[in-house]
């Protein structure tokens, strides 16, 4: 296996399951905005419990079930490729979350053969 290290910038975008782009989930969206551009990898995670901004409570508890729970997409790669992108990603952001933070990767891939 081949180890490659180093600092690279950690994207998460923070939206609504029900948030939508173009008639389509707003999450997929982005996902594939991102892989278009051939971004190192993008992740997408629904979150059992939350609040935003305007502090309505989102949880999959069935007595209080929501059908608008939180939403995660992940991205990493270098401060350059996170940081041309966020233009493209600001219009299809309109109640959502951006944070971005320096991250240490240690990345294992398969050797060519």
């Amino acid at each position: 296996m081949e180890s490659q290290t180093g600092e690279r910038l950690l994207m998460r975008i923070h939206l609504g399951e029900r948030d939508q782009w173009h008639g389509r989930p707003l999450y997929q969206a982005i996902v594939e905005l991102l892989r278009s551009r051939h971004y190192a990898g993008a992740t997408v995670y629904r979150g059992i419990m939350g609040f935003g901004a305007t502090a309505r409570l989102r949880t999959d508890r069935l007595e209080i079930l929501s059908l608008d729970l939180p939403i995660v997409v992940e991205c990493v790669d270098t401060e350059a490729e996170i940081e041309a992108i966020l233009p493209e990603l600001d219009p299809m952001i309109g109640g959502g979350l951006i944070t971005l933070e320096k991250v240490r990767v240690r990345l294992y891939r398969p050797e060519p053969k």
